[in-house]
């Protein structure tokens, strides 16, 4: 079953095949089973597109990073035009909680890439995370704040 999100409406390519539900990644360029976490993953990338005009040759996702000599998967990194890291966003399926876990793992995320803006979500709650270099302070929101 497909949950309704605390998201923008997406417009999702979405087809069955062999009993299973799959959606149209437009940034991989392929079809997806779409669990419940892809399911908001693609919610988020069509926000981040449409509705905050991120163009879709700066986002990556499934993006690999290592950290303590082990590969990790950031969901979503977005990038500047200069090809620099400039947002992790973690996503979880509706039923996962924003937590100390997913902020710990967001945060081991950003040891590797280093930005200063973090999005979670799980599709209804949302939590933005912005570092502030200088000062050591990391102000979080439930509003977009960038």
């Amino acid at each position: 079953m497909i949950t309704p999100l605390n998201l923008p409406k997406a417009n999702l390519k979405l087809k069955r095949r062999d009993g299973e539900v799959y959606v149209w990644c437009i940034i991989r360029k392929k079809d997806l089973l779409c669990t419940p976490e892809e399911w908001v993953r693609q919610h988020i990338i069509h926000s981040l597109i449409d509705e905050h005009g991120i163009a879709p040759g700066l986002i990556a996702s499934e993006y690999s990073l290592k950290y303590n000599g082990r590969t990790k998967r950031a969901d979503i990194v977005v990038f500047d035009r200069d090809g620099n890291p400039d947002m992790i966003v973690e996503c979880k399926a509706s039923k996962v909680p924003i937590d100390d876990k997913t902020i710990r793992q967001i945060a081991t995320y950003n040891f590797g890439l280093n930005v200063d803006k973090l999005f979670l979500s799980n599709g209804l709650d949302h939590l933005y995370c912005v570092i502030d270099r200088k000062s050591g302070k990391v102000d979080f929101s439930s509003e977009w704040p960038f």
